[in-house]
């Protein structure tokens, strides 16, 4: 059986790459088109000398797909010697093996069908795509399940994956990259949320530059989670060749002994000038009162910022000031995780600042429906800066899931700014018996997730109810009064309390919150941030002085 394609098909294969630099990655087409396997970039054939910054976009060949299909299908177990390779377990990843040719199938989520299929010469170790790779998951991602699992294993190519596959016996999960180690951060990107359910990810990845190239792509996307097998080059660079070399349980020592992914930290004093000499931003972003970046100069990537009030002070208004703020003078992306709100609540929440009237009351001036309404609507969401995840729906969310959805936002959503309001939820549910142990677990994660992804997580946290007068009557916050143990004072970066009289006789008094910077880990400067005055009619915050008798009145 051939696979060859009847239109385009290549007429020279190990090219060099423009792009990545790859040797020998590039295959030139019949058509004069050229792809490199190993970044997955175009060359068009007017222009083959040239680098595109697009993936290969092929024409699907609609009948040598049905028949690759139909071949799959039919397929009978067979072996592929040269590699050592058993019949079991190249059936297992439902490659199609002929006299010449390898065809490794790749599926959609939710599909039993290969929608694209990689094909390669046996002769001369070249690849063409049959179908659409795009949308497609890591090859034999269908094989397996993500849940309860603790380890996968990735390889860099899909003979190396079955190869693994046999030296584990079958006991552990492995799948392979699309593009090769070039790709690494693309594919795996790509797999977020397959990848993101299993506790650790161990790269076994070729023992050379362009593998350990790969390795830090991956480590852009799942730092933190990563283990690294580190093949030794003089018994193989990857695991065909281990197997073929005999040396199975060398391979799993290997595995069994992946260290975690560490990045390159010890610097000299010359790089360490260098560092100190490269321009830096200030901030990300800053607040939109002027009182406040007076002691906090904005937020920076990485800090994790605690929001603290007592129920009903106002906390969530606050947060949707801010969002806004951020999404009118920068172009940063926003996520917003807010867990005690249905959604509608939370979108209508964010036209409401956009109009300067609470849209959600009935009395507002703006109905639903309206063309006002879906110009807001627009304004606020039409351009995917500010995006919402539905949580509403899971009050019983755990530590883990909560923070795989935050690493989501991140990661996949490329967002730079992040609400999760609230973290007290998660240990309200009763589900955690140590409310200090599951406050610990949980800022201990966040702080390690806001390092490793770059971005400025704000975090709302309710306080304990102090003695005598509370924070519902005006009471000052105090780092004290965390809940939990002292994790969150310890590894937040700003904690900022919210202070409000809801119970004052009068309105103004009533409706002005005070903030008190707690902490402050960038300028160490703490104490009062000024006041901010409730518009009933706007549900609009804005700086405000009070007068004495109204501060009295606290």
């Amino acid at each position: 059986m051939s696979f060859d394609r009847e239109e385009s098909h290549i007429v020279r294969s190990k090219l060099p790459c423009e792009e990545c630099g790859s040797s020998d990655a590039v295959a030139e087409y019949s058509d004069s088109h050229r792809f490199c396997f190993s970044c997955n970039h175009y060359y068009p054939p007017a222009e083959a000398h040239k680098v595109l910054d697009n993936q290969v976009q092929f024409k699907p060949n609609d009948l040598e797909l049905e028949r690759l299909q139909r071949a799959w299908g039919d397929a009978k177990p067979s072996s592929i010697p040269q590699r050592n390779l058993s019949s079991g377990n190249v059936a297992y990843y439902g490659i199609v093996v002929s006299a010449t040719e390898h065809a490794y199938p790749y599926f959609r989520d939710g599909e039993n069908t290969p929608c694209a299929f990689k094909v390669r010469n046996v002769a001369t170790k070249s690849f063409r795509i049959v179908g659409e790779l795009k949308g497609a998951g890591l090859f034999g991602e269908q094989k397996y399940g993500n849940h309860q699992r603790n380890r996968i294993v990735i390889t860099e190519g899909e003979l190396d994956a079955v190869a693994a596959n046999q030296m584990f016996g079958g006991k552990v999960p492995v799948v392979s990259l699309k593009g090769g180690a070039a790709a690494a951060g693309k594919d795996l990107k790509e797999s977020f949320q397959f990848l993101d359910g299993f506790e650790e990810i161990v790269l076994c990845f070729d023992a050379d530059d362009a593998g350990k190239a790969g390795i830090d792509k991956a480590a852009d996307v799942f730092a933190g989670k990563l283990r690294v097998m580190r093949l030794d080059p003089r018994t193989g660079k990857d695991a065909c060749d281990y197997l073929k070399a005999g040396e199975s349980k060398a391979f799993t020592d290997l595995y069994w002994s992946a260290s975690q992914y560490t990045p390159q930290g010890v610097l000299s004093s010359s790089e360490l000038w260098e560092k100190l000499n490269t321009p830096r931003p200030d901030a990300i972003g800053y607040y939109p009162w002027d009182p406040l970046n007076a002691l906090t100069y904005g937020f920076r990537p990485t800090e994790l910022v605690t929001i603290c009030a007592g129920s009903g002070l106002g906390k969530s208004s606050i947060l949707r000031e801010i969002v806004m703020h951020v999404k009118k003078t920068t172009k940063s992306r926003i996520g917003c995780l807010f867990m005690e709100e249905a959604v509608e609540r939370t979108a209508e929440g964010f036209m409401s600042v956009d109009l300067s009237t609470p849209v959600h009351l009935p009395t507002s001036a703006v109905k639903r429906g309206t063309e006002e309404y879906k110009a807001s609507f627009d304004r606020v969401f039409g351009d995917d800066q500010l995006m919402i995840m539905d949580a509403s729906f899971d009050t019983g969310a755990t530590v883990d899931q909560v923070v795989s959805r935050v690493r989501f936002m991140a990661k996949a959503l490329d967002c730079k700014v992040i609400i999760l309001d609230h973290i007290s939820i998660l240990v309200s549910g009763g589900q955690y018996g140590d409310e200090r142990k599951a406050l610990d677990e949980i800022m201990t994660k966040l702080r390690t997730l806001t390092q490793d992804t770059g971005i400025v997580l704000f975090a709302v946290s309710h306080l304990k109810r102090p003695e005598g007068k509370g924070h519902e009557d005006g009471a000052a916050t105090s780092i004290a009064q965390l809940r939990g143990s002292a994790s969150i004072a310890q590894l937040s970066d700003f904690v900022i309390g919210l202070e409000r009289n809801g119970q004052a006789e009068d309105e103004t008094a009533r409706n002005t919150t005070h903030i008190r910077v707690l902490k402050n880990r960038f300028s160490g400067i703490t104490g009062p941030a000024g006041h901010l005055l409730y518009n009933v009619d706007t549900g609009r915050l804005t700086d405000y002085e009070p007068i004495e008798a109204e501060e009295e009145a606290l």
